[in-house]
């Protein structure tokens, strides 16, 4: 076994959730030396072709995680993982959310967008439909250009921003994948409703965290709406200028809102669980063209971390 593989504990938590099979004549190739090949490239950051010989075929290990990445198959497998935590009482529910801006790679440019009404002489599409369902699954939004797949400009240069919130225990709990001059606040409402921790039994998944703690980029009126309309606690400090425009206003400016010192020294979780998925190269620097595959890369981080920790 190379360093960084799955241990057999670790396998045996993912072995029972795995796809059994691809839809297709034939078998999938070997699960664990695939999931191996993708979380070396994910640790290292190589480019597919350099793949060592022991994790097969690079365009297998390739194709399954392009997959996985546009099927949900990352996002559910973390999700039972974050089940079996929550059930053994694992999972510390004051969560922290923030945001972290990711360099991207020149090769991470330069996707191809959607082919619109392209025909072939005939009258039939260029592509065998057969075929072309299984290769190209649907994915989430993207083909839009750079911003359609989560690259955008910042002071950073060619950056993506990666937003996620995290448990006590420095663990992420939902990931979103924006272009990097997007607002954190933009997207403090998606992370939230991402979070999704099933039951291993009967019961609906728990979306709600017992308290939350953020910075100054989500002290804004429409985030606090959000988080009393859902009875959440929650500690983000006021913005000065907030701040001084309540106190211009006298009786009329309404009460500040509470503030507990010590929850809020708590919020390094977050920035524990950013340097986390950072140790992570494929994470640290963006090489992934589509957006919806770094967002199964950095997924693919954060089941290695739950399943580690």
């Amino acid at each position: 076994m190379g360093r960084g593989d799955l241990t057999e504990a670790e396998w045996e938590q993912l072995r029972p959730f795995l796809p059994v099979s691809n839809g297709r004549c034939g078998r999938w190739r070997d699960h664990r030396q695939v999931i191996d090949g993708i979380l070396h490239r994910v640790q290292t950051g190589v480019q597919w072709r350099d793949l060592p010989e022991r994790f097969g075929p690079w365009k297998t290990v390739h194709e399954r995680h392009r997959l996985w990445s546009a099927d949900g198959t990352w996002e559910r497998l973390l999700q039972q993982v974050q089940a079996a935590a929550d059930a053994a009482g694992e999972i510390d529910w004051d969560i922290s959310v923030d945001s972290t801006t990711v360099r991207a790679h020149q090769h991470a440019a330069g996707a191809r967008r959607p082919a619109v009404g392209s025909r072939v002489k005939g009258g039939r599409g260029g592509r065998t439909p057969g075929r072309n369902r299984m290769a190209d699954p649907a994915r989430p939004p993207g083909g839009g250009g750079a911003g359609g797949e989560g690259l955008g400009r910042s002071r950073g240069g060619f950056t993506t921003k990666l937003h996620l919130s995290a448990d006590g225990r420095c663990r992420p709990l939902s990931l979103i994948v924006t272009p990097g001059q997007r607002a954190d606040c933009t997207q403090f409402n998606p992370v939230l409703e991402k979070i999704r921790v099933p039951k291993l039994g009967p019961g609906r998944p728990r979306k709600k965290p017992g308290s939350l703690a953020a910075d100054k980029a989500y002290s804004n009126g429409p985030c606090r709406q959000y988080l009393r309309r859902r009875g959440i606690r929650h500690i983000i400090p006021e913005k000065t200028d907030s701040q001084a425009a309540r106190l211009h206003k006298g009786a009329h400016g309404g009460r500040p809102p509470g503030f507990d010192e010590d929850r809020y020294k708590k919020r390094n979780t977050v920035e524990r669980a950013i340097n986390r998925l950072k140790q992570q190269r494929a994470v640290a620097t963006r090489y992934d063209k589509r957006g919806y595959v770094y967002l199964g890369t950095a997924t693919a981080a954060a089941l290695v971390i739950w399943l580690r920790t």
